[in-house]
């Protein structure tokens, strides 16, 4: 009895869900009058030069969200760690510079932050260190590993400025996922490593964070994968990756649904691939911890 209520609700779902994608499709035909063209999209991954095939707009944004992203989580760890770490610290002023910076970062909106950054930092902070013009009289294959690991050289400083206020803005939460961490290790470990003599550096590094790990891991890649989404906000100061390209050729081709929704399949395979590992990881770090993961 209880497995055929199950497969009615099933059925009931997917005649749910069937009826609104014909009755959306329908709409967009007769209402809006929008005629699908699927053809045209595989020319917007990769597209066909006298070469061979090179990348397409979207794919071109794809590349940038990528390295936008890794970048910015991996700024985002220095600074959420260092963060929590100054929390927990002794002294009283560095646990308030750093309660303060997760208070404004945690409670400014990620749009305001990012024009902030990016007129202070892109205009004012980096033409000092004159990188820009020191690369641009680099040899070609400087220029070209610029262009491949962060941007092309003319928009260096916007992209940098990007990578800043993303790191800056998920360092503070996962300031709070490191510090939860560290606070769910019982106190008796911190007593145990001291009664053997170990430095408080010591005792962090090798007791406390190995066993806050696995409390941090899942939350830690959803904070993660969060960096990819919230990338997208970069496309208010024309960096191209993504959500900007798709803009910019939606403004150019008029074709809306196909392009959003191309856009919308190419963040799913990014943060979906992004969750497998974060599963696998979580797997291995409980089996190296003796305990059975409640998703295996």
């Amino acid at each position: 009895m209880h497995k055929r209520k199950e497969l009615f609700a099933d059925v009931a779902l997917i005649l749910i869900a069937a009826f609104f994608s014909f009755w959306f499709l329908w709409r967009t035909r007769t209402i809006l009058v929008y005629h699908f063209d699927w053809a045209a999209v595989p020319r917007f991954l990769v597209r066909s030069t006298e070469d061979g095939f090179a990348a397409g707009v979207l794919l071109q944004g794809l590349m940038t969200t990528l390295r936008l992203s890794l970048w910015g989580a991996l700024l985002g760890v220095v600074f959420g760690c260092a963060a929590a770490l100054l929390r927990l610290g002794r002294v009283r002023f560095l646990r308030w510079l750093a309660a303060s910076y997760v208070a404004i970062m945690r409670n400014t909106p990620p749009l305001v932050l990012l024009f902030l950054f990016y007129f202070f930092i892109s205009t004012q902070v980096l033409p000092l260190g004159f990188v820009e013009e020191s690369l641009r009289d680099a040899p070609e294959w400087i220029q070209s590993l610029c262009a491949f690991f962060l941007a092309p050289v003319g928009s260096l400083h916007t992209f940098i400025s990007a990578i800043i206020a993303l790191g800056a803005y998920e360092g503070a939460y996962i300031a709070e996922i490191v510090r939860g961490g560290i606070l769910s290790v019982p106190k008796g470990q911190w007593e145990a490593s001291s009664s053997l003599g170990m430095p408080r550096g010591m005792q962090m590094r090798l007791v406390i964070l190995p066993q806050a790990l696995r409390v941090i891991t899942p939350p830690l890649v959803g904070q993660l994968i969060s960096t990819i989404k919230d990338s997208a906000i970069v496309s208010a100061i024309s960096v191209r990756e993504l959500t900007f390209q798709g803009q910019e050729l939606m403004a150019a081709t008029y074709m809306t649904f196909e392009v959003w929704t191309m856009v919308t399949l190419l963040y799913l395979c990014l943060t979906l691939s992004c969750s497998l590992i974060g599963r696998k990881l979580e797997r291995v770090i409980a089996k190296n911890m003796g305990r059975d993961h409640p998703g295996s």
